[in-house]
């Protein structure tokens, strides 16, 4: 049986809400064990009141950091210096980030340097440069659950249409690109290499657009022609332009 990745959960709990983690979970469950999961901020703040419901059920280990001085996030350089640790440690495989602020660019790109791979969670707010330099990144909001107390605009997205993902002319751009650049003579390109060559290319994920897999996204984005073979158990697709 092959070793599941190990992977590192840090968490700045001063920029991104409690009501996502279980998605977050969820979705690190798909890629190894998140054997490490550290939560960092002023426990002490009244902010994090929410957070700190989620600790023990999660098995998360709440990181303390004091605020010294107002107005600094000391948080930032707390979890920088524990992510280092646990490079240094060589115990493990993959990161997870769940933030939105920007300032962990920086960290992301030491770690996939390492050849690390790095998957962000951070709310729409995140700015795109920590966006970009994850492996992959998912908006929060599309993973949380329980939010009454939220506005409309918080709430999970729903599906993309056809036309929507049509008019998205990065994301037509991007899958084009990836059919092409795996297709074999005849056009057809197997949906595992796609999928692969989009993962090294960008922090593209589907949960972004309100579909679980990327085979789902294909399909309702109509651009493609689509074949399943070996009785349905691989899926090839071509550009219908050709």
């Amino acid at each position: 049986m092959a070793t599941k990745n190990r992977i590192a959960l840090l968490i700045d709990c001063d920029n991104v809400s409690h009501a996502s983690v279980d998605g977050v979970l969820e979705e690190l469950a798909k890629y190894g064990v998140v054997n490490v999961r550290h939560a960092h901020g002023d426990w002490n703040s009244p902010s994090l009141s929410g957070w700190r419901e989620k600790l023990h059920p999660h098995a998360i280990r709440p990181m303390q950091q004091f605020a010294y001085t107002k107005g600094k996030n000391a948080t930032d350089s707390a979890m920088i210096i524990d992510a280092m640790d646990l490079l240094y440690s060589k115990n493990i495989d993959a990161f997870a980030l769940m933030t939105s602020d920007s300032d962990f660019t920086p960290l992301v790109l030491r770690l996939l340097e390492s050849g690390l791979p790095v998957y962000g969670f951070g709310e729409k707010k995140t700015p795109q440069p920590f966006v970009d330099s994850c492996t992959t990144f998912i908006y929060t909001e599309n993973l949380a659950s329980g939010q009454e107390d939220l506005s409309t605009s918080d709430k999970p997205i729903a599906k993309k249409s056809r036309n929507e993902l049509r008019g998205d002319a990065a994301l037509v751009k991007l899958l084009r690109t990836a059919v092409e650049q795996t297709s074999d003579d005849d056009g057809w390109a197997h949906m595992s290499k796609v999928g692969l060559y989009i993962t090294n290319n960008s922090s593209f994920s589907p949960i972004n657009y309100g579909y679980k897999k990327l085979g789902d996204l294909v399909r309702a984005s109509e651009l493609f022609d689509v074949e399943m073979r070996n009785d349905g158990a691989a899926m090839f697709i071509k550009d219908s332009r050709k």
